[in-house]
């Protein structure tokens, strides 16, 4: 079971976006590579700060995690930033330059390139109320940027290949050098050697690929899933290509309405059906159910099938069916369905009386959401 983001950090729930950075900045420290050199289990937690803060340092993610958990992330491409580089290209600027960008070799030294990553891509994916309840695999169309086939390389040759040019002035304190991103490579340490006819001016091209993505039971409407590494790729060796980022759009069931993990269901029934009693079949999602509706059954009857309604996304058990019982009052009547009401207008069997135990409109709503 995976741990709790706000354990790995050692914050409360109600910690503060500055709180939540200076607790990962601590934690990111201590775990540092260059602090443990060799440290397998050092190098796990400095992920898992990593993995947490990203989640937490956003105020969209943290409102879904602080509802759902890690069910909330769960995908097919899965996973954080698996790697050192990747860490360090999102959140370098943590260390407040006690570390200078990860080398790729083991350690972390000054002067290193700066490993490129390709853009995130957005899409909106309609899901029925059937795949929420059930879970289910999409396969999607998404036309991305790739490395066109071919393309090439070389040491940018204003840098060298650090990615960074650097200058010394002088000051009232001495010679000091300073640092800035190379104008040429936009602080790669890479330009293009060769570029294929078919790719553009960063030797990338346009492809439409198939993904497959998928969807948690569960699922709500705005939740986003993330598909790692299935956006665009950016130019350079060894560049780490972006994320696809799949937003969940809910359909609108034809007769069942939901109201969070409970499915809400109106049953019609006629005045003789009432008054004698009789069964119905009901389509769930899952498939039909049969009840018994009790002679002399009220409008406004609230029936309550356990089970019937919708998984946690945590995993934490299913939601209820609710069935909303109504008696249709018939329009149109014939003279002699009239003359029948007529009678039976002071009939006692007629009059309402209703009893210590038949609920008023306003307790069913409250017993509904309690």
């Amino acid at each position: 079971m995976k741990k709790d983001y706000y354990e790995i950090l050692e914050v409360s729930k109600t910690a503060t976006a500055a709180e939540i950075k200076k607790a990962y900045r601590k934690q990111a420290l201590k775990y540092h590579p260059d602090k443990n050199p060799g440290d397998k289990q050092a190098e796990e937690n400095f992920k898992l700060a990593a993995e947490a803060y990203e989640v937490l340092s956003d105020d969209s993610k943290r409102a879904q995690y602080d509802r759902f958990g890690h069910a909330a992330f769960e995908n097919a491409g899965g996973g954080y930033h698996s790697t050192m580089e990747d860490i360090f290209s999102h959140f370098g600027d943590i260390f407040g330059g006690q570390f200078s960008g990860f080398s790729g070799f083991g350690g972390f030294g000054g002067g290193q390139q700066t490993h490129m990553r390709g853009e995130n891509l957005r899409v909106r994916i309609k899901v029925s109320l059937e795949d929420i309840v059930k879970g289910a695999e999409k396969k999607i169309k998404v036309k991305r940027k790739v490395q066109a086939e071919g393309v090439t390389y070389k040491t940018c040759p204003t840098c060298n290949g650090t990615g960074q040019i650097v200058r010394e002035v002088n000051t009232m304190l001495g010679r000091m050098q300073t640092a800035s991103p190379c104008s040429s490579c936009h602080g790669s340490g890479q330009i293009i050697d060769y570029r294929p006819s078919d790719a553009d001016y960063q030797g990338l091209k346009v492809v439409e690929e198939t993904i497959s993505v998928k969807i948690p039971a569960g699922i709500m409407e705005g939740v986003q899933l993330k598909v790692s590494g299935k956006g665009n790729e950016a130019p350079g060796r060894n560049s780490l290509a972006g994320d696809l980022l799949v937003v969940i759009e809910e359909q609108e069931h034809e007769t069942l309405k939901r109201e969070g993990e409970n499915l809400h269901y109106d049953l019609y029934i006629s005045f003789s059906e009432a008054a004698l009693g009789t069964s119905k079949e009901i389509e769930t999602v899952t498939g039909k159910v049969r009840i018994k509706l009790e002679e002399g059954i009220q409008s406004g009857k609230i029936l309550r099938l356990r089970g019937k309604g919708v998984p946690s996304l945590n995993g934490y058990g299913t939601g209820d069916l609710i069935v909303h019982v109504n008696v249709w009052t018939p329009k149109n009547l014939t003279e002699k369905q009239k003359e029948f009401f007529r009678e039976m207008l002071n009939d006692s069997k007629f009059v309402p009386n209703p009893e210590k135990s038949d609920k008023s409109f306003f307790e069913k709503v409250k017993e509904m959401f309690s």
